[in-house]
C-alpha cells in the first residue's frame, strides 16, 4: 500500500529533524569535549561503563559455568560478604596441570582427597579431576572458605605455616598448604585432631599430596588453653561422621560414665602455646570445632593477638558468630570476609545446616 503524499511528506521532515538534532549533539559533545573538565569526566564515564561491562561478563561465565559445579545465583553460597577479589584469588592459584590419580578426586589446586574418607560422598569418583573452579561451591565448602585461607597464602612471606584446629583428613592444611608450594613458599603444615583414624588419614594425605614428612605434623589432642583431658565422641565407620564435637574440661564423673558406655574416648588437651613451632607465629590458623569456637577464641585470645596473623573460623551458630564479632572486634582484629551459617526454621528452633564462616586479619601482625 502506497503511503499519500501528505504523510510521506510529514515522515521526510521528521527523518530530517531528528538527523539535525542527532547532528546538533555530536556538534555540541564535540564541542564540551574541547573543554578539559568535561573531558575527564567523558573519560572516567567510559572507563567506568567498560569496568561494569567487564564485570557483568565475569559474572554471566561463572553463571553459566560447567555443570555439576553449583554454579546457580539461586545457591545461599554466593551470599558471602568480602573485603577482597574471592574469586579472583582462586584463579590466581588455580593449577593448570592436575592429572587423575586411581583412587582419588583431584580439585582444582591440584589436592588429591582419597575416596574412601567419604564413603557415599565421593564414592563412584575415583579418579575424578575437577579443574574447574568451585564456585561458588564444590562438595566440602564454598568461596568464601577458599578466599579466607587463600586470603593467608597471599599475605604470608617467603615461608608459609598454617596450623588446623580439628583438622579431619588434613583439608586445609593441604589446600593451603599446596597454593603456598605452587606460590614458591616453603612450609610448615600442622593438624591438631582428635579422633585417632581421621589422624591418620590426615598423614596419608599430606605424603600423597607431596609434602615431606619434616614438613607437616600431625597431634592427636584437642588444642585449648591449658593442659588437660578431653573427651572425643566415638564412631562405627571411619568417615561415616564429621561433625564431632569433644567434651572440654570433663569432669571425673563424666570420664568415668563416657569410658563404661564406650561413647567417648579421652584424647589429650594441648595448650595452643605448645603446638605453635619456634619462631612463634602462624600465618593462619583454621579452625572447625563444632560449637567450641567462641569459647576457644575468648580463652586464648592473648595467644591468638600474639602469633595468629590470619584466623579462619567455622561457625555454627548466629549466637556463636555473634559472640566471634564482639571478641574479636574489641580485640582490634579486622574482618575480611565472612558468610553466616545457613539453618532451617522447619523446627521449633533454627537448626543450623550448614556451617557459617569468618576469616579475620590481625593487623598487630599484619598492618
Amino acid at each position: 500500500m502506497s503511503m499519500p503524499h501528505e504523510a510521506a511528506s510529514g515522515g521526510i521532515i521528521s527523518w530530517w529533524s531528528g538527523h539535525i538534532r542527532d547532528i546538533g549533539r555530536k556538534l555540541a559533545l564535540a564541542l564540551a569535549l574541547c573543554i578539559p573538565p568535561l573531558r575527564r569526566l567523558h573519560r572516567q564515564r567510559n572507563d567506568l561503563v567498560r569496568e561494569r561491562d567487564a564485570v557483568q561478563a565475569r559474572l554471566d561465565a561463572v553463571l553459566t559455568g560447567p555443570a555439576g559445579t553449583g554454579n546457580t545465583h539461586q545457591s545461599p553460597f554466593w551470599f558471602y560478604n568480602s573485603a577482597f577479589d574471592a574469586v579472583g584469588l582462586m584463579k590466581k592459584y588455580q593449577a593448570t596441570d592436575v592429572r587423575p590419580k586411581v583412587g582419588h578426586l583431584a580439585n582444582y589446586l591440584g589436592v588429591y582427597t582419597d575416596t574412601r574418607f567419604f564413603p557415599g560422598i565421593l564414592t563412584g569418583r575415583e579418579g575424578e579431576v575437577n579443574a574447574g573452579l568451585p564456585v561458588p561451591a564444590n562438595w566440602h565448602t564454598d568461596i568464601a572458605e577458599w578466599g579466607a585461607a587463600l586470603r593467608a597464602v597471599d599475605l604470608s612471606g617467603p615461608t608459609f605455616t598454617v596450623m588446623e584446629l580439628g583438622c579431619g583428613w588434613g583439608c586445609w592444611i593441604n589446600n593451603a598448604g599446596a597454593a603456598a608450594r605452587r606460590a614458591g613458599k616453603s612450609v610448615t603444615l600442622i593438624g591438631v585432631e582428635g579422633e585417632p583414624a581421621y589422624a591418620t588419614f590426615a598423614r596419608e594425605a599430606c605424603l600423597t599430596n607431596g609434602f615431606q614428612p619434616e614438613e607437616f605434623m600431625i597431634v592427636h589432642g584437642v588444642a585449648g588453653r591449658r593442659k588437660g583431658m578431653a573427651l572425643f565422641p566415638t564412631q562405627q565407620v571411619e568417615g561415616a561422621s564429621w561433625g564431632l564435637e569433644p567434651v572440654f574440661n570433663a569432669s571425673e564423673q563424666q570420664r568415668r560414665e563416657a569410658t563404661a558406655r564406650g561413647s567417648h574416648v579421652e584424647v589429650p588437651m594441648l595448650p595452643l602455646a605448645d603446638l605453635i613451632p619456634p619462631g612463634g607465629r602462624l600465618d593462619l590458623l583454621h579452625m572447625d570445632i563444632q560449637g567450641g569456637e567462641a569459647d576457644f577464641i575468648e580463652d586464648c585470645l592473648p595467644e591468638l593477638n600474639s602469633t595468629v596473623a590470619c584466623l579462619v573460623i567455622g561457625t555454627h551458630s548466629r549466637e556463636i558468630e555473634g559472640r566471634l564479632f564482639t571478641t574479636l572486634s574489641a580485640a582490634g582484629w579486622i574482618p575480611e570476609i565472612e558468610r553466616p551459617c545457613i539453618f532451617t526454621l522447619d523446627s521449633k528452633k533454627p537448626v543450623t545446616i550448614v556451617d557459617g564462616l569468618q576469616g579475620w586479619r590481625n593487623p598487630a601482625l599484619l598492618p
